[in-house]
């Protein structure tokens, strides 16, 4: 199954009322349970200038993409400041503490597997500091996370990819550019270009999320997969389908494709497009797809029955 929807960032004019654990915050999920999921919960927060969450642990895996403005991040006993286009990962028990600075208003799109309890649930998912935060100190402390760092976990940033041709050009000498392995790789395939975010790698045990950038032309043939997927579309506009039905999706649309939904994307329009893609359970090393092309030529073929043994061929 999939579910189809989109982001009316209304919702984030009238935050809720403030309480000892958070205020000005507005919060609104996107994919969840009501929406057929099962491991994916896909939302939206926008936090009002000035506006907090307490510091807090969760029994869930939660990753944020920030979408506009900045965010005071308090995270593995460093507070970051992050901006557009900067991602991290909040590992399961990880204190964090978030807040937005007084004068601007903070976007970011998140992803948590499982999804959270109700509000009636026996044990608590989420457990907070009995204080609010030191708004000013945190602000104070906030730097740019010095990325590339060893010792500088959990946060990156990335915007997306430029043109492929652009982005495998070599242009810098090769003795002494910048190291660069598999942990930072860019997939490139059919003119889709995939960059991961969090996943394995960076640290995640549950979740992936990565950027997608698909040139004019760019296509991924109809499959599925043993795991969800939900996409937020950032820039350009695709056309898709998702369980024999057609769709074009454009900024703004939100799509949750369920285990076992086949579904396929094609650029035939003008420009490049762009999405955040987000998996939960983590793939498995193999067999993460299979493609309805693949399997149907097989079937058309047939395949060789069992060849008889000696005593059964009249040898």
């Amino acid at each position: 199954m999939h579910y189809v929807g989109r982001v009316d960032w209304a919702f984030g004019e009238a935050p809720a009322p403030a309480t000892a654990t958070a205020s000005g915050l507005a919060r609104r999920v996107l994919v969840g349970p009501p929406q057929g999921a099962t491991h994916t919960e896909l939302a939206v927060g926008v936090l009002a200038p000035g506006g907090w969450i307490a510091r807090h642990v969760h029994s869930f895996e939660e990753a944020l993409y920030i979408l506009d403005g900045e965010l005071v991040l308090e995270l593995d006993r460093r507070v970051h400041r992050l901006v557009a286009g900067d991602y991290a990962l909040i590992p399961i028990g990880a204190p964090h503490t978030l807040v937005a600075p007084a004068d601007r208003t903070v976007r970011w799109l998140s992803l948590n597997t499982p999804p959270r309890r109700g509000p009636a649930a026996a044990v608590r998912d989420t457990i907070y500091a009995p204080a609010a935060p030191d708004l000013a100190a945190l602000t104070a402390a906030a730097e740019r996370p010095a990325l590339g760092d060893p010792m500088v976990r959990f946060v990156g940033h990335y915007e997306g990819t430029p043109p492929q041709l652009e982005a495998l050009r070599l242009d810098d000498p090769a003795r002494g550019r910048r190291p660069a392995g598999m942990d930072t790789a860019l997939l490139a395939y059919s003119g889709i270009s995939v960059k991961m975010l969090i996943d394995r790698t960076f640290g995640a045990d549950l979740l992936t999320m990565f950027t997608v950038d698909y040139e004019i032309g760019g296509a991924a043939q109809a499959h599925d997969h043993p795991f969800e997927e939900a996409y937020f579309f950032l820039a350009g506009e695709v056309e898709a389908e998702l369980d024999g039905m057609p769709y074009r999706f454009r900024p703004g649309d939100v799509v949750f494709a369920g285990v076992g939904s086949v579904h396929g994307f094609w650029n035939s329009g003008p420009e490049r497009v762009r999405w955040i893609e987000t998996q939960a359970p983590q793939p498995p090393t193999r067999h993460s797809y299979r493609w309805e092309p693949t399997w149907m030529r097989l079937a058309e073929r047939g395949i060789e029955p069992w060849p008889a043994r000696g005593g059964e061929s009249g040898e």
